[in-house]
Order: structure tokens, then C-alpha cells, then sequence
């Protein structure tokens, strides 16, 4: 008998192990997944496309910009004034309408008449004329 017993305490704990075995893998299967949260992305914001001409200007205006600035250059003239074969510069001119009026001046106006050898003037609201002689 006591082999008996023996084997049937063997055959019990082979059972036992089975049914521990089927229980674990029942868990297991019957145990709550745990599910990884999901990363929401936001969505890409896209420009609305601008038509060619308003991107070609925009791209023009960039340039502009980024370009450095010009440097202007100031254009000297020399003007003369010339009536008989004979000339006068226009700086001359008004040197002398300077001279003539005699005072500082803000503003003038002068109107130049060869065929009189006249030149008449407005300085700071003063009417005036001088004689200019063709030299």
C-alpha cells in the first residue's frame, strides 16, 4: 500500500502542477493588458499657398531689404547762360543777386532776361531787379 500511496501522492502532484500550470496560463490570459498610451501628434500647420505674383513680390521686397543701401551721389551741373556769344554762369547770377539785395536770404526767385540785361528777383518776398551784363 505504501506504494500505492506514493503514486497516488505522485500522481496527485502531477495534477497539482498541471492545474497550476492551467491556472497561471488562465491568469495570464485573463489579466487586464495594459495598453501604452498613444502620443497625439498635432497636426502640421500649412501656409496657404500664395500665388506666384504675391510670392515672387514678397521674395522681391526680401531683397530689397536685405540689399545694403545705395549711396547717392550728389550730380554737379554747371549751367550757363549764354546770349550775344557772351556767358554767364547761373552761380555767378546768383552771387550777385545775393550781393545786391544785401541781406541773408531764405528764399529766392529770379528771372533772368538776357535781351534786357536784366534780371529781376523775389528774395524773402522783396521784388528787385539788377542789371546782368554779358561778359
Amino acid at each position: 500500500m505504501a506504494t500505492r500511496r506514493t503514486a497516488t501522492k505522485s500522481a496527485a502532484a502531477k495534477d497539482a502542477k498541471v492545474e497550476t500550470k492551467a491556472t497561471a496560463t488562465a491568469v495570464k490570459e485573463t489579466a487586464p493588458v495594459k495598453e501604452t498610451p498613444v502620443k497625439k501628434t498635432a497636426p502640421k500647420k500649412v501656409a496657404p499657398k500664395k500665388p506666384a505674383a504675391v510670392a515672387a513680390a514678397t521674395k522681391a521686397a526680401k531683397t530689397k531689404a536685405e540689399a545694403p543701401a545705395e549711396v547717392k551721389t550728389e550730380t554737379k551741373v554747371n549751367f550757363v547762360v549764354e546770349f550775344n556769344n557772351k556767358q554767364n554762369s547761373v552761380e555767378d547770377i546768383i552771387n550777385n543777386v545775393k550781393a545786391t539785395y544785401g541781406k541773408d536770404v531764405k528764399e529766392i526767385s529770379i528771372y533772368l532776361k538776357p535781351d534786357e540785361n536784366k534780371a529781376y528777383f523775389v528774395a524773402d518776398g522783396e521784388e528787385s531787379s539788377m542789371d546782368v551784363f554779358f561778359c
